[in-house]
């Protein structure tokens, strides 16, 4: 067991939250209660967050195994798409404008628009056994198991394809460069958040140092010193004024990881 103390105004990508202690989860057991998280590229931490934990460095791996890729769910994403890249396996090339963990790919199911991570997944392994994909519910952005993800495996097909790795770049290109979460809620079907948000007259809206992109209307970003207390307040407003002008309720894709906003009352999940 080990603790390790993070300041996730920092150690966060979107440069907000309080210097906790965090536990270290280095084998294949963890304390009950706490709350699981990655390289914190997509969450937003509160003052009242729950006990957090991490995965070791025991679980950043990746190998070869009877014509399976294994991965621990530890593993940054720069690290398996530099491995890909030179061991020529496919259908990893989406990875160098997805950052983070592994483990929070998956659990997200991460992607860019139909190029998921679950595409070619074989199975995970959690506490509770290996899972086959067949046998895990999921869809865009969401998945519905129980547990953490120790490792992955995924099918090898050869052939890395470079132009697959430059189209996934410049899909990305129109990101803003300030401090986010990525983008901050989901694309409803058919639709585009950013879009939504922009047309409902808010982008670039600013509440202290947190706005809404110039450049993408669906990227919270932080502009200096944004608080907690204004980038909810921001995501908030957008998915009022969105519901008021096209009746859509916009649904987080930012983590929220705060006492006070958990469960299906909270009112940044639904209406």
């Amino acid at each position: 067991m080990s603790i390790k103390q993070i300041d996730f105004s920092k150690h966060s990508s979107i440069k907000i939250g309080p210097t906790t202690d965090v536990f270290v989860i280095e084998e294949k057991s963890y304390p009950q209660g706490h709350y699981i998280l990655g390289q914190c590229n997509n969450v937003l931490i509160g003052p009242q967050h729950p006990p957090l934990m991490i995965l070791g460095k025991n679980f950043d791996y990746i190998k070869i195994e009877d014509n399976l890729l294994l991965v621990g769910a530890a593993t940054p994403g720069g690290k398996l798409l530099s491995f890909c890249k030179k061991h020529d396996i496919a259908h990893f090339e989406l990875l160098p404008k997805l950052p983070g963990n592994l483990g929070g790919m998956i659990k997200m199911n991460a992607g860019l628009k139909e190029y998921e991570i679950f595409n070619y997944m074989h199975s995970i392994e959690t506490e509770n056994g290996i899972f086959l994909k067949e046998e895990i519910p999921h869809g865009y952005r969401w998945t519905d198991f129980e547990g953490i993800v120790f490792e992955a495996r995924f099918e090898i097909h050869k052939g890395f394809n470079e132009a697959h790795l430059e189209m996934f770049k410049k899909m990305r290109d129109n990101q803003p460069l300030d401090p986010s979460a990525g983008s901050c809620f989901k694309n409803p079907k058919g639709d585009s958040a950013g879009r939504l948000i922009q047309e409902a007259g808010l982008k670039g809206h600013r509440i202290g140092d947190m706005a809404l992109s110039e450049k993408h209307a669906n990227f919270l970003v932080n502009l200096g010193k944004g608080s907690f207390d204004e980038a909810i307040v921001l995501m908030q407003l957008a998915q009022k004024k969105v519901y008021e002008k096209f009746g859509i309720w916009l649904e987080n894709e930012v983590i929220v990881v705060d006492e006070r906003f958990k469960g299906e009352d909270s009112p940044l999940l639904k209406h």
